[in-house]
């Protein structure tokens, strides 16, 4: 139902409205007087030199004095603490003097017990009709709550800061025990073999995770050498537990029989019997057997679901040697593994690596970087021997930047350019 502004209240209305009046009412009993003296603040007026003129009882129950002690005879710098004294000098005076008020500044004043009390201190000087300065009135406002709440948030911002840094001196000793670790699970460097080069290079993808990739070459009890590079599936200590038993394993059973594929078939043995009872552990893995013989090597090899090894040729080609029938090793109890066989003439280049080189992504589209581009970059560079592959192929995976997700590694073996030279020489 509607009502005009002349219709009776509805019941209730009346009620409300007096009792508002009333509030109002009481308020305006306060005089002036009463609302400077019992203001939430402190109020003062000062003389030009900074005798304090007028104070109101707010900041003489701050400061802890009678009226008579304060007014005509202490200045407003009396208040102050030796620094908030020293402030008031230096920049609080000057600059009242130049812009005829100041705001929000933070001092510190002598409170009862001596005590020191953060204030907020807002001044502003009145002025004549002719623009003479006659008095300063200035407004104190306490700062305690509001100093603990900065302190308290301080502390705050210097405990997370601290455990920054602690997070970030774990993060680098844990990084650096991970280098140490990666590093004992590769060869500290490459062996001189007669009438070969060779050249190694590992790259990690993240200094947080430890990788599984591994590589090897070393001598045989008959004048050859062996050599190995293998992918354990995953990362972390449980893939480097994985990692240095394979190298292990694959050594021992070189020394024994260095047959490609009888030391993959003793790998695979070794892997399923470890750990087909829990969570299995395989990985990826080439073997061969390499055997320099008048200006060449000779070449024996097998592979257990690893990645075709590349060759470079001398005349500037380069193609895969192919391994089919491989499995990953540690899968299946038994499990078949193919040998090819090749032989380096002088000036080519056997490449092994692991497929974090091949699956990086690059591009617009992040695309895999696959096999053919790796043969099409390999066919490009100039054959002068595994080391100037390794250096090329290592600038090659540094430019795929944050397309690198997996550790790569990287073993090539050749047979030198000089002997072809010799030979050469030889034959005239």
């Amino acid at each position: 139902m509607c009502r005009t502004d002349q219709s009776v209240p509805e019941p209730g209305e009346e009620q409300d409205v007096d009792a508002t009046d009333a509030v109002f009412t009481s308020l305006l009993e306060d005089s002036t007087e009463e609302l400077y003296e019992q203001a939430p603040c402190g109020y003062l007026s000062t003389l030009m030199d900074g005798t304090i003129a007028k104070i109101n009882a707010t900041l003489l129950n701050w400061l802890g004095l009678e009226r008579s002690q304060v007014v005509g005879r202490m200045r407003f710098t009396d208040l102050l603490t030796v620094g908030g004294k020293l402030y008031h000098e230096t920049h609080f005076a000057p600059l009242l003097q130049m812009k005829g008020e100041v705001s929000g500044i933070a001092m510190d004043i002598k409170s009862a017990g001596k005590q020191r009390m953060p204030v907020l201190v807002t001044s502003k000087v009145k002025t004549s009709a002719d623009g003479e300065p006659l008095l300063i009135r200035t407004t104190v406002f306490d700062a305690r709550d509001r100093r603990a709440y900065e302190a308290e948030l301080l502390r705050g911002r210097k405990a997370a800061e601290e455990a920054r840094r602690q997070a970030e001196a774990d993060r680098a000793r844990l990084q650096e025990a991970l280098a140490v670790l990666q590093q004992s699970l590769l060869p500290t460097e490459l062996p001189a073999v007669p009438g070969l080069e060779a050249g190694s290079y590992y790259h990690t993808a993240s200094p947080d995770l430890l990788g599984g990739d591994f590589y090897d070459l070393f001598a045989l009890d008959d004048g050859r050498w062996a050599f190995f590079l293998g992918d354990v599936c995953g990362k972390g200590p449980q893939a480097a537990a994985v990692t240095s038993l394979a190298r292990y394993t694959l050594r021992a059973a070189a020394l024994h029989d260095a047959d490609p594929i009888t030391v993959l078939t003793t790998l695979n043995t070794v892997l399923h019997e470890r750990y087909a009872g829990g969570e299995g552990r395989y990985c990826t893995a080439i073997f061969g057997v390499l055997e320099p013989d008048d200006g060449h090597v000779s070449v024996h090899l097998a592979s257990g679901g690893h990645p075709f090894a590349l060759i470079q040729r001398a005349d500037g080609n380069a193609d895969y040697l192919p391994t089919p029938g491989g499995l990953l090793i540690g899968v299946l109890p038994q499990a078949p593994f193919t040998a090819s066989h090749t032989d380096l003439l002088p000036g080519d280049t056997l490449l092994l690596y692991t497929d974090g080189l091949t699956e990086a992504r690059t591009g617009p589209g992040r695309e895999l970087y696959g096999e053919d581009a790796l043969r099409a970059f390999t066919a490009a560079q100039p054959p002068a021997g595994p080391q100037a592959l390794i250096t090329a192929l290592s600038g090659l995976l540094a430019s795929f930047g944050d397309g690198l997700n997996d550790d790569t590694a990287l073993l090539a073996l050749g047979a030198p350019a000089a002997l072809l030279t010799s030979a050469s020489e030889d034959l005239t």
